[in-house]
């Protein structure tokens, strides 16, 4: 069995007395240390995808599996349960604590779960052991998202979810969070996914799911993946 299993998922959204299927049919395995990129335009259900698998959003029909486990068939307590010790999440806009240092913001977050991790040493893994003790506004943007990222791992999820993480960055700072994500995953054997609609960033994958209208259009496994550093976009 797959680390991540999608069979035949579907959601669809009622908007009144409209229908709306966000993803119909969407099939896919992921493996366990994979670093996976999700890729697709914009309203091909990529969002929908990751709140699926992330337990914040429910799947009209369809099983998804995680570690063994049908996140699917989850109630509300059980998928409480789920996003906070199973899940880390890392989006476009970091969405810190502004009163709080880096290393507070990370211990906000260790603090939820059974086995955290140390923040100080993750902050050391993430390249701010400097920077601990400064608040979100007196950090760079690509230093926010490494607080960001920090902050998922201390949780020390099964799986590491990030929705277009690069999306307020510049190319240079971009470049550095996704070198930082392929690093992070190989380091620790972290399974991670990672949601964009750059197609330059498939090169970095081991797996890589195109979504097109609601489903998984194709799946490639890529045997050599290239590092983050020589991606052009």
């Amino acid at each position: 069995m797959a680390f991540v299993e999608f069979r035949d998922v579907c959601k669809v959204y009622q908007m009144g007395e409209v229908e709306v299927s966000a993803v119909s049919g969407m099939s896919f395995e992921i493996e366990q240390g994979e670093l996976v990129v999700v890729v697709g335009p914009s309203g091909a259900g990529k969002t929908t995808l990751l709140n699926m698998l992330g337990g914040m959003d429910s799947c009209t029909s369809g099983s998804i599996v995680l570690d063994g486990r049908e996140v699917s068939a989850f109630d509300e307590k059980e998928l409480t349960y789920y996003r906070r010790y199973d899940i880390g999440f890392v989006f476009q806009f970091y969405n810190l604590v502004q009163n709080l240092t880096a290393k507070e913001n990370v211990e906000l977050a260790s603090q939820i779960c059974t086995d955290p991790l140390d923040a100080a040493e993750v902050l050391e893994q993430v390249g701010l052991a400097s920077r601990m003790d400064n608040f979100p506004a007196q950090l760079s943007g690509g230093e926010q998202q490494r607080v960001a990222i920090a902050r998922a791992l201390a949780k020390n999820p099964k799986l590491l979810l990030c929705d277009e993480p690069t999306g307020a960055l510049d190319y240079r700072t971009g470049k550095a969070i996704l070198r930082l994500l392929q690093t992070t995953c190989y380091d620790t054997g972290k399974t991670v996914v990672l949601i964009t609609h750059n197609s330059a960033f498939t090169a970095i994958a081991d797996r890589v799911i195109h979504v097109r209208e609601g489903r998984a259009d194709r799946v490639e496994v890529n045997e050599h993946p290239v590092s983050a550093e020589t991606l052009e976009w």
